[in-house]
């Protein structure tokens, strides 16, 4: 309790600025700090919870499992959603009980271990789903029961049998691309909310803790902080070019403008960019002879795509691995670039799909992602008259082939 007393006026202007309700736990569920958006989420008055034990806005039939996940849980320590595709529920004061969404942030203080909540109140939401579920559901009846007088039609008029058929069919591709790209919306809008809410919680919880290091001899944690803030921005700039240059090519607004660069420059620009993001004994392995090349080519291009392919190596290879780099000049006057890594590899089931906008395998949907890179990467190097190629191996790896021309002569 003492982090709380000693610093209760900054957690106060720090927690009361967001909207979602904070919730601070001890290893004993004991509510040790909320704000006032929790407060009011749940029906209680200023301070009301301080002391409670977390049961309180727990429903009680859920209480004896509760018990068992948090211990499973302090006992990991990690930061994720809670109870990822599986609908909770909170209590309020006057038992009324409604749908919420939490995010765990562990934390140490004073070598105690502390588990902060941000919760939301998702009931709307969930109200919704279950109205656009039914309006699918009336959908697909519409569906069949079109299909059936389009088929009863067919029999009927003999004459225009090949009319019909070809009618029924156009329709059919129709609704099966309606209801894909509707889908692919709803697919889209929950991967951005996924992928800036759980950075910026995070940049949140860090910047928090950040000011508590006051002490010169606490440098160490402070930078610690400080580097978990820049990866985590560096990450959310990440996505917002990938979503950029989604944009422009879909719009067909890239203007690829083509000069001579050493390919070493844009390599130790790419390894640089790399420490930042390498696990624990990780390397990468450059050819010996990258300083002889000099390619002709879109450099911001070149660099993106590769940058893509190593960030992907280091991103699903596990520490201590390395990441291999060749580099091949071909008689065509084409370059050959070979990316390989020592990582979880992707299920031959996924293969077909995985240059495919926003599909991401099954073994890679706990990592942090958007799914879009491979389709973005795939899109340029064709552009630029390129290929691409992967083979890939469950658990011992993948081998990615690019090769992209020489533009000496355009």
């Amino acid at each position: 309790m003492r982090f709380f007393q000693e610093d209760k006026d900054i957690f106060n202007i720090l927690s009361e600025a967001i909207s979602e309700g904070i919730l601070v736990v001890d290893e004993h569920q004991n509510i040790v700090a909320t704000n006032s958006p929790m407060e009011h989420m749940f029906g209680y008055e200023k301070d009301e919870l301080k002391g409670q034990n977390l049961n309180i806005l727990i429903p009680q039939n859920y209480h004896q499992k509760h018990v068992g996940h948090y211990d499973g849980y302090f006992a990991e320590s990690s930061q994720r959603k809670m109870a990822e595709g599986r609908k909770l529920s909170g209590v309020k004061k006057n038992g009324e009980e409604f749908y919420v969404e939490i995010g765990l942030n562990p934390f140490h203080i004073y070598d105690k271990v502390y588990i902060m909540a941000i919760v939301m109140d998702v009931t709307k939401r969930i109200e919704s789903e279950n109205v656009i579920r039914e309006l699918n559901e009336h959908l697909e009846d519409k569906i069949k029961q079109r299909t059936k007088a389009l088929r009863d039609s067919v029999a009927q008029l003999t004459k225009e049998v090949r009319l019909r058929i070809e009618a029924e069919s156009q329709a059919k591709i129709a609704l099966q691309k309606e209801k894909e790209l509707n889908e692919l919306k709803t697919k889209f809008l929950s991967m951005v909310s996924h992928e800036f809410k759980t950075p910026l919680s995070s940049i949140l919880t860090s910047s928090m803790l950040l000011g508590k290091y006051t002490e010169g001899e606490q440098q160490p944690k402070r930078d610690k902080h400080i580097n978990t803030i820049k990866g985590t921005v560096r990450n959310l700039n990440g996505i917002l070019n990938d979503f950029l240059s989604i944009e422009r090519i879909d719009s067909g607004k890239i203007d690829y403008k083509f000069a001579k660069f050493n390919l070493s420059k844009v390599f130790n620009e790419i390894l640089y960019d790399a420490n930042m993001t390498l696990k624990s004994g990780q390397k990468i392995q450059f050819p010996d002879d990258i300083d002889e090349y000099v390619i002709a080519q879109d450099e911001k291009i070149f660099k993106l795509i590769l940058s893509n392919i190593i960030g992907n190596a280091i991103k699903y290879s596990p520490e201590n691995s390395t990441i291999f780099i060749e580099v091949a000049f071909k008689e065509n006057n084409n370059f050959l670039f070979t990316v390989r890594d020592e990582g979880i590899g992707i299920p031959k089931e996924d293969q077909k799909h995985i240059f495919s906008r926003y599909f991401r395998a099954q073994n890679a949907l706990i990592t942090q992602g958007t799914g879009i890179g491979l389709n973005i990467v795939k899109s340029h190097v064709e552009d630029l008259g390129g290929t691409i190629s992967f083979e890939s191996e469950l658990e011992k790896g993948s081998v990615f082939k690019i090769e992209l021309p020489n533009k000496t002569k355009s």
